[in-house]
């Protein structure tokens, strides 16, 4: 679970979610480093630095190493979308990362596909103790008792949208700096592969960072497409009235967790 100590690094993908964070931190206040703003405050007890990731595994890692480096976070939770890859992980499931991979990595022949040159991995894991406590967490907060009574979640209508009560998976998320979105694209994806459930672009390189410095770190991503395009849904709805509150709900849950 989140460290008892040391601020906490909570990384947004999408405006929407940063600001749902911000809008219940009762001391916020903004550093500017990077290019980017920093917003430092309290939530449940816990000194949080909130931020918006950037688009692209650049930008999240520069983001990523400025929280650590500048602001001395001892742990990074990162949230957002994903496009789905997986065999049963449907639009509105949430995946919880336990290993990621950069799927446009490829140094061969000097070194194997998808292989980090210098390091000899490929798959980076968070602690498996902290992914299966992160999960449990996770499920509860969705948990349909939540949607229902939840402060948080009580307004996700999601027969409004087609979609079903979402499900928490575990497993392997993808990164790229490609926005995925063919059938061709996805089933190269899947042929290279085969375990994938979600596909992203700035998870790994998120996860690189933290392994670089020795600081755990959690990657949640909610489910708003089939990134081969069989599903369809209003994406700026699904932001507002599904990612956004789950996104909250799973982060207030994380911090509330002893």
């Amino acid at each position: 679970m989140l460290t008892r100590t040391g601020r906490i690094g909570v990384m947004a993908a999408m405006p929407e979610e940063l600001q749902a964070l911000l809008d219940l931190m009762p001391d916020e206040t903004a550093q500017h480093r990077a290019g980017r703003a920093f917003w430092i405050g309290h939530l449940h007890g816990r000194e949080v630095v909130a931020v918006l990731s950037r688009i692209g595994k650049v930008a999240a890692a520069t983001t990523t190493t400025v929280l650590i480096e500048h602001f001395g976070v001892r742990q990074i939770v990162f949230t957002g979308v994903a496009g789905g890859l997986g065999d049963g992980v449907r639009v509105g499931d949430v995946v919880v990362a336990d290993a990621l991979v950069q799927h446009d990595m490829d140094a061969s022949p000097l070194f194997p596909r998808f292989e980090l040159p210098g390091t000899g991995l490929s798959m980076l894991r968070p602690s498996a103790d902290q992914t299966a406590a992160v999960r449990a967490t996770v499920e509860q907060a969705l948990a349909p008792s939540a949607l229902v009574a939840g402060d948080t979640l009580a307004d996700v209508h999601l027969d409004e949208l087609g979609l079903a009560l979402p499900r928490v998976h575990q497993g392997l998320i993808v990164s790229g700096d490609q926005f995925v979105h063919s059938a061709q694209a996805c089933a190269a994806l899947k042929q290279a592969l085969p375990s994938a459930l979600a596909v992203e672009m700035e998870g790994a390189a998120v996860a690189q960072v933290c392994h670089d410095f020795g600081v755990p770190y959690t990657v949640i991503r909610t489910i708003s497409d089939r990134a081969d395009d069989q599903a369809h849904v209003d994406f700026p709805r699904f932001i507002q009235s599904v990612a956004r509150r789950y996104s909250l709900a799973m982060v207030d849950a994380l911090l509330r967790a002893q």
